[in-house]
């Protein structure tokens, strides 16, 4: 399964800086507003020291991580949301995402001069959060238009739909994200086709100097407390160092960096696991002499569903799951050894995958 997190902010926020550090694909980063034709698109490693654990018991060819599309949106400016065709084609690139990271810049510089004239990261972050609201109520009130002319002729589906748009009408009109809203599993069916903007689960990044990365600042308070409501994650990064720590090459550099920083890790790592977590998404693994992978799954999915992900004929044609759990495979050694120890368990359909379940999956088709 593919999971793809958006990038967006305000231009001159550092949003693209970051994509750079965590993502394979490099993206120029530019002093002008609103200077990129399309949004960037990067495949990044999703950080799991168990592989190498792993590997230390499996000699293999290869450890293949699991990983996570990032799109880094180009840069909004106030009031893009509308009769802009790019900066609709920009927003147009959110809705293909499971997930945003809104970057916000809680730093000051006089060589990089903010668009909007001064650094204020909860301005910043309600002229994005309108152009996303002005989009789904757009895309709301359309849909609204057609489902009650539906009702009128007595369609009793359609009279349903109108009440969960309405609300959702209001929610916008207050200036308020519909993930804050709660919904019925039939409620979701009036909505899931818009596939609106502020429904997603969104995690703020905040940009920070150098001197900043370890303990933030009064910007990064200011997020905090304003982002309470919304049970939303957070994060301090500090862009520019995590810029200079990628382009290292050597670990040891890298490690000697950080300790001179005082970060236990890259920032990024950070923000790919938290991306990751607050998806509700988890590993399983398959181990063999030729590759040790991880795999991405949905939290609470099936031993066939998970079978699915790796192929499609493996959920298909599912016989059973031979399953092993990460930590008894460490503490045990081989496949063998587990057995022994009564850790080695055959499971059926029902079985419920568990974050490093090591399986086997048998299959006929």
């Amino acid at each position: 399964m593919s999971l793809k997190c958006g990038i967006v902010g305000l231009s001159m926020t550092g949003k693209t800086t970051i994509f750079n550090c965590i993502s394979n694909t490099k993206a120029q980063v530019s002093a002008a507003a609103f200077s990129a034709a399309k949004a960037n698109l990067g495949v990044v490693n999703v950080p799991d020291t168990r592989l190498k654990e792993l590997e230390q018991f499996q000699p293999t060819e290869q450890l293949v991580p699991a990983t996570v599309e990032i799109v880094d949106i180009p840069g909004l400016t106030k009031s893009t949301g509308t009769g802009d065709s790019q900066a609709n084609r920009f927003l147009a690139d959110i809705r293909q995402t499971d997930a945003i990271i809104h970057v916000l810049r809680c730093f000051d510089s006089v060589s990089i001069p903010h668009i909007e004239g001064s650094v204020d990261p909860l301005r910043d972050k309600e002229i994005v959060d309108f152009e996303l609201q002005i989009r789904d109520l757009e895309s709301v009130e359309k849909k609204l238009i057609k489902v009650e002319r539906a009702a009128k002729t007595g369609d009793k589906d359609a009279k349903v739909m109108a009440v969960v748009l309405e609300r959702c009408k209001e929610q916008l009109e207050s200036f308020k994200p519909i993930r804050e809203m709660e919904f019925s599993k039939d409620d979701h069916k009036a909505i899931d086709d818009l596939f609106l903007l502020t429904i997603k689960p969104v995690m703020y990044v905040c940009n920070v100097d150098d001197k900043s990365a370890v303990t933030g600042n009064a910007y990064v308070e200011k997020v905090r407390e304003a982002i309470v409501r919304e049970n939303a994650e957070m994060l301090v990064i500090a862009g520019a160092l995590e810029s200079e720590i990628a382009e290292l090459e050597d670990e040891s550099d890298r490690q000697s960096f950080l300790a001179e920083a005082g970060l236990a890790e890259p920032g990024v790592h950070k923000l790919v696991r938290a991306a990751y977590s607050f998806l509700n998404l988890q590993t399983f693994f398959t181990v063999g002499p030729k590759e040790i992978r991880a795999w991405t799954i949905h939290q609470g999915m099936t031993a066939p569903q998970a079978a699915g992900v790796i192929h499609s004929d493996l959920e298909r044609g599912f016989i059973r799951a031979e399953v092993m759990k990460y930590n008894d495979f460490i503490k045990y050694g081989t496949e063998a050894k587990c057995k022994e120890a009564g850790k080695f368990f055959v499971e059926g359909k029902n079985y419920v995958v568990g974050d490093g379940d090591i399986l086997h999956i048998r299959f006929n088709v």
